[in-house]
């Protein structure tokens, strides 16, 4: 919910609004969407000679799709061609009796696979939501990165059939001891040969591991959380991206910054 609301208000631009809040009433934006759904159904029943056709129920992801109500106004008019248009027997045109043409080829509709719980695996251990995984260019190993303040990384090649994991877990210096950071981690990305993982943090650091969990470094000049992160190709520098609407070239051996960049207006997802 952190991140949907801070996407959100990037996203919406509420920030540079000039919208006294004490005036929002409760349930505004609920109410808002509530008429936009509304008003796409309307739009979507209603044909081109003012009549209102009946409508199959309309999800939330259609409705916000830019050519769901151009594709299903075309849908509706080819079925109505489809019923209208005569079919040819015998050299002569006569009109369909139930309403649909069987002279055309029947369509070939693909069945869902549903994937039995005997094949998949279930990796238990995260505390709270996982927000990113990425595989290991080289080895079975799969990295994740959660709400827990904590990232793992997963030996897929366990025989015990169940995959065995390494905590990395992200603390941070308090009163002289290392403490966890209770932030999200948001981003990691393998280097091209799978030794190394970087990952990204919303504390504003970015960390270097082993694959055998070892932490190599602490990236830290962001000046708030990290959204993300990439490795070059070569493998000798990490570019991190933050809230502080800067990217930064680290470079992965001394963990020293490279380069700095600021050149962003708002903040970097």
């Amino acid at each position: 919910f952190v991140h949907s609301a801070y996407t959100f208000g990037i996203e919406s631009h509420i920030s540079q609004s000039n919208i006294n809040g004490a005036l929002v009433p409760p349930a505004a934006l609920l109410s808002i969407i509530q008429k936009g759904l509304q008003y796409t159904e309307a739009e979507i029943s209603i044909g081109e000679d003012g009549s209102e056709k009946p409508i199959e129920s309309l999800s939330l992801i259609d409705a916000v799709l830019p050519d769901t109500v151009e594709q299903r106004k075309q849908s509706q008019s080819k079925v109505a061609q489809v019923k209208t248009e005569p079919v040819s027997t015998n050299g002569e045109e006569t009109a369909p009796a139930d309403g649909v043409n069987h002279s055309g080829d029947r369509m070939e509709v693909e069945e869902g696979l549903e994937i039995p719980s005997s094949k998949a695996t279930v990796l238990r251990g995260h505390e709270s939501e996982v927000f990113i995984c990425a595989w290991n260019p080289v080895n079975d190993l799969l990295a994740s990165g959660s709400g827990d303040s904590t990232a793992r990384i997963w030996n897929m090649n366990d025989t015990t059939g169940s995959a065995n994991q390494l905590v990395l877990r992200h603390c941070i210096q308090k009163g002289g001891t290392e403490v966890p950071s209770n932030k999200d981690v948001t981003s990691l990305d393998w280097n091209v040969d799978g030794k190394f993982l970087a990952t990204g943090s919303y504390d504003g650091y970015a960390r270097l591991w082993s694959t055998d969990g070892q932490l190599l470094n602490t990236l830290g000049q962001h000046k708030g959380p990290i959204f993300a992160l990439k490795w070059n190709k070569q493998g000798n520098y990490i570019l991190s991206a933050g809230v502080d609407k800067t990217t930064i070239i680290w470079d992965a051996t001394t963990g020293r910054c490279h380069q700095q960049f600021s050149f962003h207006s708002g903040k970097y997802l």
